[in-house]
């Protein structure tokens, strides 16, 4: 009888322990750990991420088809700008686009808040899969991206710098607009907030 109580006190121990299915269900599972430049890279494509997804959604829709000026991009067209380039660097780095990939259709549908939002999103995971997808032992490799000679390894720089220069773009069209980046406004909302002394 002692040894049939312990085998159930066992048996309850280690359902107790193992993951409620839809506990794990609710999570999405934890991404794996990645070190190295490939590691740092995926930091600043998470900090990019952010900041576009975050001045995209802030951006009213009716605000979407503004330009600056007659043959220059709009705010929607900079932001499937930067999706298309996700999915083109990708595709440099060895990943190829979804089927049915078809670049132009971002710019035909820029002046949709919603989709190209969506787009701008759907991009960044793909590109992050590409990153994940690459072997350290490939860091070294040569390509040439953007007209010049480099590695897998000067891609993420430049990817970084093409990142850098039109999220720079979309804030200033943002605040032509009248629109305070969200990031901003929290950073003004909090010093106002601290005690002056």
């Amino acid at each position: 009888m002692r040894h049939f109580a312990l085998a159930i006190v066992l048996a309850v121990s280690v359902v107790t322990l193992l993951p409620h299915p839809t506990a794990a269900q609710d999570k999405p599972a934890a991404a794996p750990a990645v070190t190295g430049a490939r590691g740092e890279f995926l930091a600043e494509v998470a900090y990019y991420e952010q900041r576009y997804t975050r001045i995209a959604e802030a951006v009213p829709a009716e605000k979407y088809s503004w330009r600056p000026a007659e043959g220059v991009r709009s705010i929607g067209e900079v932001y499937a700008h930067i999706a298309a380039a996700n999915y083109g660097i990708a595709k440099l780095l060895g990943t190829p686009p979804p089927a049915g990939f078809d670049p132009k259709a971002f710019n035909a549908a820029a002046g949709d808040k919603a989709k190209t939002v969506q787009t701008l999103k759907d991009s960044f995971a793909h590109f992050r899969g590409a990153i994940l997808a690459i072997k350290d032992a490939d860091l070294n490799n040569a390509l040439k991206m953007f007209g010049q000679d480099t590695t897998v390894r000067g891609a993420f720089f430049l990817a970084t710098g093409h990142f850098g220069e039109h999220l720079g773009q979309s804030i200033a069209y943002a605040r032509q607009n009248g629109i305070v980046p969200p990031w901003t406004e929290e950073r003004m909302k909090q010093e106002a907030a601290k005690p002056k002394p």
